[in-house]
């Protein structure tokens, strides 16, 4: 049986050109104006400025009052490798300025303040010896990729830092990693060596990438188990890490977590809370899609990329697209040659939808050929449609999404590879 292709959108050439969809049924009010809000918080954010003629005179009048303050020290101190107090013959580093107004900010550019905070962090760096951290094995080898870990970077160049507590709701995980003392010691070290990672990805530059993003997964993390590792790892990160997280963006959050952030929000500063995007549950991906491209974001967040994905380099890009409530979409890829292997890649945030997908010969009176049945894929859908179709004669694959049955919006994206016959 042929497509139809009367509600499709433009067919696809090889060059990846997004679906253009037709208007689909209006949301509900409620999930409308939770769009809205996040929407809003995206755009309140305005990541803080690190070049000087961006800096009104009294940040900049902080900023020369701390390096004095450093220059009576008699050591060097240097923290990430930039120093912070260098001798005044030595050439500038454009760094060392970034490094002191991530701490001024930390404390509201009041300067002896910063100046106690950033000594008790040099203090802190050489006890704990993080610069040798990052050669160390403490031994969670296996949580890398689930519970913490850098992964990506978002649309602006920030590196991402993923976090996930959920797996320690089992017990026996649980007396693995914080059975006693010392393996609390170790897993804070494992924690602090992911968050060198992390730092060590930043160009600590005017104008630069200078802080990540994080991402924190909610779903089933043990609230009560976690307290003592929680509250250290938050205070040493607050103590240590200064203005290092540009956005903290929670998915998966329970109802009363969104409870709990009303209750506390009006005690937060505006700066704060502009840093924060929670998305529910079932609506992860279209809210990660706002800040990281689908290619990037994880496939257990409804992403395409898989955890050694990156190892090669940059992935290639996906186009993204909408499908509407009450809609059916047919993304064409046109042009493939006889003897061509197509792979395809397709992800829709929520899924609960039907997929299926056909093989259109290009001569007249050719069979339609079914390469996938169409079928429901539930909202639970773990990984990406992944598959691959050698084609025998010229013609075009037709994927189908039809998320007639749903009123809700859905964010997707799709991306493609033709391998084409060897000579």
């Amino acid at each position: 049986m042929s497509p139809t292709t009367a509600a499709s959108p433009a067919p696809a050439p090889a060059t990846d050109a997004p679906p253009k969809p037709s208007p689909g049924a209006k949301r509900s009010l409620m999930g409308s104006l939770i769009d809205a809000t996040a929407l809003l918080r995206a755009a309140s954010f305005k990541e803080d400025s690190y070049v000087a003629a961006a800096l009104p005179a009294s940040d900049l009048r902080a900023l020369a009052d701390l390096r004095a303050l450093l220059a009576t020290h008699p050591d060097q101190i240097s923290i990430w490798g930039v120093p912070l107090n260098p001798p005044s013959d030595a050439p500038a580093d454009e760094r060392t300025d970034v490094v002191l107004l991530k701490f001024l900010r930390a404390r509201d550019f009041r300067v002896r303040d910063a100046h106690a905070m950033l000594l008790r962090c040099a203090a802190w760096r050489a006890e704990f010896r993080a610069d040798a951290v990052l050669d160390e094995d403490p031994g969670f080898k296996d949580l890398e990729g689930i519970v913490a870990y850098m992964h990506g970077w978002d649309r602006e160049g920030h590196p991402v830092c993923y976090n996930a507590y959920g797996v320690f709701k089992d017990r026996d995980m649980y007396n693995r990693v914080f059975g006693d003392g010392d393996r609390l010691s170790r897993f804070l070290r494992w924690r602090v060596q992911i968050m060198e990672r992390g730092v060590r990805a930043l160009q600590l530059r005017p104008g630069g990438v200078n802080a990540i993003i994080q991402v924190t997964d909610l779903k089933d993390m043990p609230k009560r188990e976690l307290r003592a590792a929680s509250n250290q790892i938050l205070s040493l990160f607050q103590d240590n890490y200064p203005e290092m997280v540009a956005r903290k963006v929670f998915v998966n959050v329970p109802w009363y977590f969104s409870v709990l952030f009303s209750m506390i929000s009006p005690f937060l500063t505006e700066r704060t809370k502009s840093k924060f995007v929670i998305a529910r549950e079932g609506n992860v991906a279209e809210t990660l899609f706002k800040f990281i491209r689908p290619e990037l974001v994880p496939v257990q967040y409804g992403g395409l990329s898989r955890a050694s994905e990156l190892e090669n380099g940059p992935p290639k890009p996906a186009s993204e697209f909408t499908i509407k409530g009450g809609e059916k979409v047919f993304l064409e890829i046109d042009g493939i040659e006889a003897g061509a292997t197509i792979t395809w890649d397709l992800v829709v945030g929520g899924w609960e939808l039907e997929y299926g997908a056909e093989y259109v010969p290009a001569a007249e009176g050719g069979y339609t050929l079914c390469v996938e049945r169409t079928r429901k894929v539930p909202a639970a859908a773990a990984e990406p449609v992944h598959n691959a179709f050698t084609a025998k004669e010229p013609g075009k694959m037709v994927l189908s999404i039809d998320n007639s049955g749903s009123r809700k919006r859905k964010v997707a994206a799709y991306r493609y590879f033709v391998r084409k016959p060897s000579a």
